[in-house]
């Protein structure tokens, strides 16, 4: 059967002041008062009790409990307001800036205010401010005076001195330490005395500061621009470059490309790397040509041998080695190596040397015939080479301007209700100005 709940027994007032008067906790046997009611009121001593008593018109103050309950019921329905209208419009501190530091203290002030009748996690809730935010606002609010620090040095003890940081820029764009990397400078300056800091507070200081260290640059600079042909099979370029299949088995892809509209005119795949490969990628690349190109190839063994010196010997072409002979790269072929590479071999599964021969022979044509070169204005290297562009470029110039008028006047058809149908003299002067476009 469950045990039945004690109601609590309450005393009158009157009680309590008598006891605690006369220091008799059992002056008042007969109401059977419990003696740890009794020893509480003589050690808590005597509570102050507000009575009706001391009110001679009771109507006053119900009239003033009936104030006090409006006003409150009042400004509840505005907080409600207020707080309904905040949600809808989507305002949030921790989303917004505030740069304004008026704004920011006002914020503050307002909350402070708030401490008194709110809890603060409660106070930030409703003005949707983040705690991370808030105290972040409290400690900007006490700055450093010290303008030469980024933050106080009573608050981040563990920072650098201004003498240290001195040390470290004289360090740093000095012409003694030059030669030195800046880690390597860190820690000889650990070695010496002068600064015991890491290596990566000298480069976040270097980074912040912007600090530059005196390396002038004596060597010359390579050229930014290559051989430029004014005229097909002018300059030629040839490279070997190696191709790894899934089973680790090289090919050797040889390739000759013009200068001058970057055809390529020849190209051979073989399973080693072969001398002879060169003569014969090259044999057929002159056949039937009236003239004797010049070669830009690298010093590799596979383009300067006996048997390429003969073949120049007879007469076929004139070869100049890059960086040795001429002081411009073979970065034209190179540059097709990399197309080839990225935009199409390494897309497939390299399984075998068939495989690999067709995605090349595919590559070559699409490169030679169907794609466009972006240096040509459109035009595709044989139509460069074979001088069959049939002024695609002049084409391809008419056709954006007449897509942009086509454009401009779809544009001006279509109306908004802001800004409406167009009038007729906007329309008319749209025509106009139309007609009287180049054409």
């Amino acid at each position: 059967m469950p045990q039945l709940l004690r109601s609590r027994r309450s005393y009158d007032h009157r009680i309590r002041e008598i006891v605690c008067q006369t220091g008799n906790p059992r002056i008042f046997q007969h109401l059977h008062i419990p003696r740890s009611t009794t020893a509480s009121w003589l050690s808590r001593g005597h509570r102050s009790v507000v009575s009706l008593d001391w009110h001679h018109d009771i109507a006053s103050v119900l009239d003033e409990n009936e104030k006090l309950k409006r006003r409150t019921e009042r400004q509840t329905a505005i907080i409600v307001l207020l707080v309904v209208l905040l949600k809808l419009s989507g305002f949030r501190l921790d989303e917004q800036r505030l740069p304004d530091g008026k704004a920011k203290a006002k914020v503050l002030r307002a909350v402070d205010r708030c401490k008194d009748a709110l809890p603060l996690k409660s106070a930030l809730r409703l003005v949707r401010l983040s705690p991370a935010r808030y105290h972040a606002w409290k400690r900007a609010e006490k700055r450093c005076d010290l303008d030469d620090r980024s933050s106080c040095p009573r608050s981040h003890p563990t920072q650098l001195t201004p003498a240290e940081v001195s040390t470290i820029k004289e360090m740093v764009t000095a012409s003694e330490y030059r030669h030195m990397p800046l880690q390597t400078l860190a820690v000889y300056a650990q070695r010496i005395g002068k600064v015991l800091a890491s290596a990566t507070t000298w480069a976040k200081l270097v980074r912040q500061r912007g600090w530059r260290r005196p390396r002038r640059r004596v060597y010359p600079e390579k050229p930014t621009t290559g051989i430029r042909a004014t005229y097909p099979n002018e300059y030629w370029h040839i490279e070997v470059t190696v191709i790894r299949l899934l089973d680790e088995t090289k090919a050797y892809l040889h390739a000759v490309i013009d200068n001058f509209s970057r055809r390529i005119l020849s190209w051979r795949l073989s399973e080693r790397l072969d001398p002879t490969t060169t003569c014969e990628i090259l044999k057929e690349a002159s056949k039937n040509l009236g003239l004797m190109p010049t070669v830009v190839a690298d010093s590799g063994v596979e383009n300067v041998n006996a048997k390429v010196d003969q073949l120049i010997a007879d007469g076929f072409v004139h070869r100049v080695l890059a960086q040795v002979e001429v002081s411009f790269s073979n970065s034209m072929i190179e540059a097709f190596w990399r197309s080839l590479r990225h935009q199409w071999l390494y897309l497939h599964s390299l399984e075998s040397f068939t495989q690999l021969e067709q995605l090349i022979d595919f590559y070559v044509k699409e490169h030679n015939t169907r794609m466009p070169h972006h240096a040509f204005g459109g035009q595709t290297p044989d139509e460069v080479y074979f001088d069959q562009a049939d002024r695609v470029r002049d084409r391809l110039t008419a056709a954006r301007r007449q897509a942009r008028r086509a454009r401009m006047e779809a544009n001006r058809r279509e109306s908004c209700r802001v800004c409406g149908p167009p009038s007729s003299r906007q329309s008319v002067s749209v025509i106009n100005a139309v007609a009287k476009a180049p054409p």
